[in-house]
């Protein structure tokens, strides 16, 4: 039996700023940055666990992070692993640290990295990467572990029980073809507004190349330079001599991909915006790019506002263009809403903005009940290390498909991590195998030492030389 003794918090910023990577209409200037904490217990069982950011304001998470960390010091971890869903609501019950939430904001990320911490470090008690370890509970168990406070009215703890009975069958088919053929990802490294055109088309035609065939880029800060950049991009995804070697165009009238607007390779473009319209502008604004066919705009306004979403996919379905959004919904109770409201085509929830694993599991359970692909957000240091665990979880053992889904994937800072993912050559994410990886988030000592804020090597080099 071990009991948490400890934490260690770190504030690690990577200067991403200098090459324009993770640069969109609303964030100009990103240093991608972790809020990064170690549970440690009186064995050698030790948990992982971030959230992320994009620099000032990471060590304010930090602090937060500290005040959630500190409710677990003295609890038996078996006795927290019984019943994850307990366990998180008692850490979301402190009433002090719940005001300045609730359940949103500073406070909602920063339990996301201590919950996010706790589960890896179950998962590494049981010898077993973080989406084995859920995906081989009963759906009893599963169930369980998710957080269901203030979204019965969407989806009781009875009906999520009978949708993961009916899927409980297939469970190990599916994981055997998950293993096979990897899971379906999609590119937005070459899509970063900061880039110039030369940059690109060299990244849109290696991503080609290496298997991509669903592609993002980002919108919003002039609509003329937008569709000359989207049409840049489909002259390359459309033209079949970028196809790697021996491979076949798609059928763009497969069932995979019908509604996405897919070009006659198959490929298929996606846009975001990340927040930057009010709503009469989204509409405007992405009417006027509906020569580049995107199956959907990402964040076409402000994260909270789910009436707008609404009105948005309203106005733009005679177009054929979806909406997608999540990256910065607060919590489960916004994405019941949206989906409520059927104001989006696409789930995309964030594995560090939600308050962790349990809050995913919540979410997860209302889009397969719902009949939404959930499509996860991975933009910045860390999230694709974390959401190919969700991705499987919901394939496996919840929604039961991957045909429509896709995951993303920016080539930024795996080499920082113990485990990075990987992506195999047909643009699939590689199933996570180690059996001592847990949620695959435990950072390289070195890279901590060198990027931590505001003593780490290389920031104390960058106030040297400026002195």
């Amino acid at each position: 039996m071990s009991k948490i003794t400890a934490f260690h918090i770190h504030d690690v910023r990577f200067p991403t700023s200098l090459t324009g990577d993770g640069t969109d209409a609303m964030n100009t200037d990103c240093d991608y940055s972790s809020a990064y904490v170690a549970l440690k217990t009186d064995s050698d069982l030790v948990g992982y666990g971030m959230t992320f950011t994009i620099g000032r304001g990471n060590d304010i998470v930090c602090a937060a992070i500290k005040e959630v960390a500190n409710r677990l010091i003295g609890k038996d971890t078996e006795s927290l692993f019984a019943d994850m869903g307990k366990t998180w609501d008692y850490m979301m019950a402190d009433p002090q640290l719940r005001w300045i939430g609730p359940e949103k904001g500073v406070i909602h990320i920063a339990s996301g990295a201590v919950n996010n911490a706790l589960w890896d470090m179950y998962a590494r008690s049981r010898k077993k990467p973080l989406w084995k370890l859920i995906v081989d509970f009963t759906p009893e168990e599963l169930v369980r572990s998710a957080a269901f406070r203030y979204i019965s009215d969407a989806i009781t703890k009875e009906e999520a029980l009978a949708m993961l009975k009916e899927k409980e069958a297939g469970k190990k088919d599916r994981e055997a073809k998950v293993t096979q053929l990897g899971y379906p990802a999609y590119v937005t490294s070459a899509g970063w507004l900061g880039y110039s055109d030369e940059k690109v088309a060299r990244l849109t035609k290696e991503a080609v190349a290496a298997g991509f065939n669903h592609f993002k880029m980002k919108v919003g800060a002039d609509q003329a330079d937008d569709l000359r950049r989207g049409k840049l991009i489909r002259s390359i995804i459309d033209d079949p001599q970028y196809l790697p070697p021996g491979t076949k165009p798609r059928d763009p009238s497969s069932e995979e991909l019908r509604g996405k607007n897919a070009g006659p390779t198959g490929a298929v473009l996606m846009i975001d915006s990340n927040q930057v319209w009010d709503v009469p502008q989204a509409i405007d604004y992405v009417t006027g790019l509906k020569e580049i066919k995107p199956w959907f705009i990402e964040e076409p306004t402000a994260p909270d506002d789910i009436l707008g979403h609404a009105a948005i996919r309203k106005a733009l379905k005679p177009h054929g263009i979806g909406v997608a959004t999540g990256e910065h919904a607060h919590n489960r109770m916004v994405f019941k809403q949206l989906l409520q409201a059927e104001a989006i085509d696409v789930v995309q929830i964030d594995s560090c903005r939600l308050a962790g694993v349990s809050e995913v599991i919540s979410v997860l359970l209302m889009a397969a009940k719902f009949g939404v692909p959930v499509c996860p957000h991975a933009g910045g240091v860390g999230l694709c290390e974390y959401v190919i665990h969700l991705s499987l979880i919901d394939y496996i053992a919840i929604s039961g498909t991957m045909e429509r889904n896709v995951l993303e994937f920016v080539d930024h800072l795996h080499e920082h991590f113990i485990t990075p993912c990987s992506i195999n050559s047909h643009g699939r994410y590689n199933v996570p195998t180690n059996p001592n990886e847990g949620y695959s988030i435990e950072m390289k000592e070195a890279s901590i030492a060198e990027y931590e804020w505001p003593n780490g090597s290389y920031w104390a080099g960058v106030r040297q030389t400026k002195a």
